[in-house]
């Protein structure tokens, strides 16, 4: 379904070329299957408290094919850093299973302008994540995205994630075309302070979607869609009867 859009909003932007969204394509395919894409990663092990990550050590002995790397978090009861070693294989089962991410055609009609609007300071808003027992996370949004859409107004949240905008977002295609726990989406800065652009057609399944090893925020209510969004990636595929949960 393609949205209606209100006319308070500025005419959307000519199709974007058939060669470019090709390339983005290509371009995901190449991130997901690289050493440490996200079909790569193996194992999370999360160490104890005051415990500091090695992960030269925690590499001795591992195929050569396997990349360890260190991740922090803040943990949930007492927010002190709570660290930890990520494994990853270039010759995981994921990797080699691997068929291909379903999308969308691509539809010009959902490509968005939206106003933004700063929030001074920031502010911390709570998501959900799909692997911490139902824990919230407090991540930083610094302002408000909003846009009607088929009638409906919406102010969206878009947390900072490396200090580009990440949109999480759900619609009625979730557990039925496209990936269940919502999907992501970066935001695209304008010339304009006061305007970004939401690309739809780059709607894409979050890392959590490849491997459980990841623990990724659930699309919190204000940024929840009332009707399908049908563009962008749905969800991977796997030969073999390699399971989609692994």
């Amino acid at each position: 379904m393609s949205p209606t859009v209100s006319h308070s909003t500025p005419d959307q932007p000519a199709a974007d070329p058939a060669g470019d969204w090709d390339a983005w394509r290509a371009e995901r395919r190449r991130s997901l299957t690289s050493p440490t894409g996200n079909l790569a990663l193996v194992e999370t092990r999360w160490l104890p408290a005051g415990e500091r990550p090695d992960a030269e050590a925690a590499r001795a002995g591992q195929p050569d094919t396997v990349t360890v790397t260190t991740l922090q978090r803040a943990d949930l009861v007492t927010g002190e850093p709570e660290h930890g070693l990520r494994f990853w294989d270039a010759d995981s089962p994921a990797i080699r299973h691997f068929d291909r991410v379903e999308a969308f055609p691509y539809d010009p009609a959902w490509v968005l302008h939206a106003t933004y609007t700063p929030v001074p300071g920031a502010r911390r808003v709570s998501f959900e994540h799909l692997r911490d027992n139902g824990g919230t996370r407090d991540l930083v949004v610094p302002g408000d995205i909003s846009l009607t859409v088929d009638g409906r107004d919406y102010t969206l949240s878009a947390f900072d994630d490396d200090g580009t905008l990440l949109l999480v977002f759900g619609d009625p295609t979730n557990g039925d075309t496209t990936y269940g726990a919502g999907r992501f989406l970066f935001v695209q800065r304008t010339e304009d302070d006061d305007r970004v652009l939401l690309d739809f057609n780059r709607a894409f399944v979050p890392p959590c979607g490849f491997s459980d090893q990841y623990n990724c925020p659930m699309p919190p209510r204000q940024n929840r869609f009332h009707l399908p969004v049908e563009a962008g990636e749905k969800r991977p595929v796997f030969r073999d009867g390699f399971p989609a949960q692994h």
